[in-house]
C-alpha cells in the first residue's frame, strides 16, 4: 500500500474513449515505474475520464489506477482535474495513446534526483504499422523541442507545487496547451535557477492511429493552422476537433 507520505511521483493520464490502447498504456507505466520503485521511491497512477461512453473507466480501475473524472472534454482541463488529486512530489503526465519504456522512467528518476531540475519532457517515436508517416515530423518535433525546452503533451513533468502555483494547464487552450505550460515553468525555473529539461535516454512511443483515422489534408490543414495561428487556433475548439471529434 502506498501512503501519502512516501509517493513520489503521481502519473495522470488523460483519457477519452480510450478503451483500445489505454490498458498498453496502463501497463507500460506500471512495468516502467516498478523499474524505478524503492523503499523511498513509490508512485501512483491516476485516470482522468474526460467524458467517455466506452470502458476507458473500468480498463482504469482493472488496472489499479485511480479514477476521476471531468465532464467538459478538453484535454488541459482533464490533466488539471487528475493532478487535483496527487499525492506525490512529482507530476507526470502521460497520454493514453502512448507507451513508456523502462529507460525513460529511470533517466527521470536520477534527472529528479540532482535536485537540479524543475521539470521537463522526453523525445517521441512511434513504432506501429503507420509509423513510416510520422517519422519526418516526429524529427522536426524532436529537434524543436531539444532546441527550445518544450515539452510534448505525451509526456511533460514537474514538481507539483510549481505546477500549482504556476496555475496549471490553460483552460484557454484545446490543443498546444503544453507548450504554454512549458513556458510558465521554465519562467519559474530561470528564477530558482533551476533547470527544464528534455530527457536525453529513450524516446515515449506514441500512436500513429490519426494518420489512419484522418486524411492528409485535415492533417496537414489542423496541424499548420496550430503552428501559423497558435494563439487563434488552439482557442477554438472546432479548429482542434483531430482531439475532440472522438475518431479512435
Amino acid at each position: 500500500m502506498k501512503t501519502e507520505l512516501s509517493i513520489q511521483l503521481s502519473i495522470v493520464i488523460p483519457a477519452f474513449n480510450e478503451e483500445k490502447l489505454l490498458r498498453e498504456c496502463l501497463e507500460s507505466i506500471r512495468l516502467a515505474a516498478e523499474s524505478i520503485e524503492s523503499a523511498s521511491w513509490r508512485w501512483e497512477m491516476i485516470v482522468c475520464d474526460n467524458n467517455s461512453s466506452d470502458r476507458t473507466a473500468e480498463i482504469a480501475r482493472e488496472a489499479g489506477a485511480r479514477v476521476v473524472f471531468e465532464e467538459v472534454n478538453q484535454i488541459g482541463r482533464a490533466r488539471n482535474r487528475g493532478a487535483s488529486i496527487a499525492r506525490g512530489q512529482w507530476v507526470l503526465f502521460v497520454d493514453a495513446d502512448s507507451t513508456v519504456p523502462p529507460i525513460v522512467f529511470q533517466d527521470l528518476k536520477e534527472q529528479i534526483e540532482t535536485g537540479k531540475v524543475i521539470g521537463g519532457g522526453a523525445c517521441i517515436a512511434a513504432e506501429d504499422e503507420l509509423a513510416h508517416r510520422l517519422r519526418f515530423p516526429l524529427a522536426v518535433w524532436n529537434t524543436i523541442s531539444r532546441v527550445t525546452h518544450w515539452a510534448a503533451g505525451s509526456f511533460l513533468f514537474c514538481r507539483r507545487d510549481i505546477f500549482e502555483q504556476v496555475g496549471g494547464f490553460s483552460l484557454e487552450r484545446y490543443a498546444g496547451e503544453e507548450l504554454d505550460l512549458s513556458r510558465r515553468i521554465k519562467k519559474v525555473a530561470k528564477s530558482l535557477k533551476l533547470r527544464f529539461i528534455i530527457l536525453k535516454k529513450g524516446k515515449i512511443l506514441t500512436s500513429s492511429r490519426k494518420c489512419g483515422l484522418y486524411s492528409n489534408w485535415e492533417l496537414l490543414t489542423t496541424f499548420l493552422g496550430v503552428a501559423l495561428r497558435y494563439r487563434k487556433a488552439t482557442g477554438n475548439r472546432e479548429a482542434c476537433f483531430l482531439w475532440y471529434d472522438g475518431r479512435r
